[in-house]
């Protein structure tokens, strides 16, 4: 998986419909992971947080609905959208689907078109520069199309990895990131790097923020992580 790609959750019991998502998904430039019922599912969330999440509603070992519900409650994970799909057509079903905390709710059978512009509506919210849209933090401005720095409206230059690095604390302010997630995140989950590498990254990342303003926008959580904010 790409550490740029916006990575999709597919949570569907039924391999064929799942494999037949996948690959459109994947066709959109995804990274698709796969989970058969919901407690593979939390599983997989535990170990990467993806930015979005495709999930069936009627599933073995745990419904959609209670996957649902607990990636809401969860402070790590509440803000992935989630996109239920079900076969349950009345208004009170979806109408429960949405107060369970899903952000969206497709009713089968459904439009492969139609659930793609569903798919690319909620990841502009959950991953803005995927969409081109400027990231900012206080006096820190980015722009994914240029790929353009400033704070303090001075411009900044930032190696490759730093780049990636200060996006994805833009797109997750004042989430507490592991050195793990962030490992998975800015680097990608197919390559190995050590967590030591994280810090001498961050290092790097705050030296030049902090060029021109003095103050560390990079907050340091003894025994969790980083967090912008």
């Amino acid at each position: 998986m790409s550490a740029t790609q916006p990575h999709v959750l597919l949570v569907e019991d039924e391999p064929a419909q799942r494999e037949v998502l996948a690959y459109n998904l994947e066709a959109e430039g995804y990274a698709v992971s796969r989970a058969e019922n919901g407690e593979e599912a939390m599983l997989q969330v535990d170990e990467i947080t993806p930015d979005l999440v495709i999930l069936d509603w009627m599933m073995p070992l745990m419904s959609g609905i209670e996957v649902c519900r607990q990636l809401k409650t969860r402070e790590d994970t509440r803000n992935i959208p989630v996109i239920m799909l079900s076969a349950r057509s009345e208004e009170v079903d979806t109408v429960r689907g949405l107060e369970t905390g899903a952000d969206d709710y497709v009713v089968k059978p459904y439009s492969l078109r139609e659930l793609m512009a569903r798919v690319r509506t909620q990841l502009r919210r959950s991953r803005p520069s995927a969409a081109g849209a400027a990231l900012v933090y206080q006096d820190i401005s980015l722009d994914p199309e240029s790929h353009r720095v400033s704070r303090g409206g001075h411009e900044l230059k930032l190696g490759p990895t730093e780049y990636r690095l200060l996006v994805t604390f833009l797109e997750k302010q004042g989430r507490v990131l592991s050195r793990d997630q962030l490992l998975d995140l800015v680097w990608g989950r197919d390559i190995y790097v050590d967590t030591r590498t994280v810090d001498v990254h961050i290092a790097r990342l705050r030296k030049v923020l902090t060029q021109v303003v003095p103050d560390d926008p990079i907050r340091t959580v003894r025994g969790t992580g980083y967090a912008l904010g």
